[in-house]
């Protein structure tokens, strides 16, 4: 196993900068995630950790070790590309076994280490069998059994469940989870998929237009997002444009724009809510979970008299959108199989509990 650093990283590809200014330190035995949409930065970051790509600029170490310019092959990381890259005129057990022949390594020992890793995915009676004959998630595990024979110190991951149905997507996850804590590795995953990212990673990096916007554990990426790209990237969420009114020890007093009219809500001035550096434009988010829909007016701060919208049935969760004044909120209401008045044109009362809330900076499209 290795751990990780990233010094100051970029790569430019002509004019285009894909990374830029990267630093991250990835721990020893870590499930690290690079999350983000397409064209973000995090595929060209995992082929510059595996050596395909060499930095413009900076350093990439394992432990200590200078690996900035170590060819892929002379870096002991094993590679799951999104597409596999298995050989279809081979057997399970060829495909398998081929790093390990591209070491030389002996008969015995070879066919030892195949057999044991096959076992560890649960594919050892496929072991005569052509991939070509195999399902998407069987393929799948042999390609997670191909980069783990060679015992590397680091595995990368290319969105290796993208080509998969939804139910199988949940079980490999599970798999890759499994064999990861089996092995102790190092692991860097890659995905635009934010609910592979939140349930399976120790931390996370959010990407986007090659910048690193945030570095966390799920918590806190979902419920401490950085700014609004990552709040609005990460699950759903209400962004509302403010300006600070006043702050006081307790309260930051922000105002919303309601179409023509305005509105004050007092934010808990918490930890991450406000930084005084956070010059440019504001937002404030709230999480629809984190919304409750009163039958009745109430006494209390930041509640708003609004009419529902719309009402959508998930089971065991019901989506609303209410509206008030000029702001369409999203709420998410468990349910609880009680009989409520949340149809469409109902009046209801929206509180957004001041705890809840947060004062992010707003960014432009490039990370800026």
């Amino acid at each position: 196993m290795a751990s990780i650093n990233i010094d100051n990283v970029q790569k430019a590809f002509g004019k285009v900068m894909a990374v830029d200014h990267l630093n991250l330190d990835i721990k020893d035995g870590e499930f690290f995630t690079f999350l983000g949409p397409s064209g973000c930065g995090k595929t060209t970051t995992l082929r510059m950790i595996a050596g395909f790509y060499y930095p413009t600029k900076g350093v990439v170490r394992f432990g200590k070790k200078d690996m900035t310019r170590v060819p892929p092959e002379k870096r002991n990381t094993g590679m799951v590309f999104q597409n596999y890259a298995l050989f279809p005129h081979m057997t399970v057990f060829e495909n398998v076994a081929f790093g390990l022949r591209v070491r030389k390594l002996g008969s015995k020992e070879l066919k030892m280490r195949v057999e044991d890793v096959l076992q560890k995915v649960r594919l050892e009676q496929y072991a005569d069998r052509q991939v070509s004959q195999l399902s998407g998630g069987q393929q799948q595990r042999v390609a997670l059994a191909r980069a783990l024979v060679i015992e590397p110190e680091i595995l990368l991951l290319d969105e290796p469940l993208s080509n998969l149905d939804a139910k199988l997507r949940d079980e490999m996850r599970s798999e890759i989870l499994r064999l990861q804590k089996d092995y102790k590795i190092t692991t860097i995953y890659v995905t635009h998929d934010q609910s592979e990212a939140l349930s399976m990673s120790d931390r996370i990096a959010v990407f986007n237009f090659g910048v690193c916007h945030q570095v966390g554990t799920p918590s806190e990426i979902y419920n401490e997002p950085a700014n609004d790209f990552v709040a609005g990237f990460i699950g759903e969420i209400n962004l509302l444009p403010v300006k600070i009114e006043k702050i006081e020890r307790e309260y930051i007093y922000v105002i919303v724009q309601n179409g023509e009219s305005s509105s004050e809500l007092a934010v808990r001035n918490a930890p991450f809510n406000y930084k005084e550096e956070n010059k440019g434009d504001l937002a404030l988010s709230i999480r629809p979970e984190s919304i409750n829909i009163l039958d009745k007016e109430t006494e209390g701060k930041n509640i708003f008299k609004g009419t529902i919208e719309e009402v959508q049935f998930f089971g065991s969760l019901i989506n609303i959108l209410v509206r008030t004044g000029g702001l369409q909120l999203q709420v998410n209401a468990l349910n609880s199989g009680l009989s409520r008045n949340l149809e469409a044109g109902s009046e209801v009362w929206v509180e957004l509990p001041d705890e809840q809330m947060r004062i992010i900076p707003v960014v432009n499209g490039d990370g800026s």
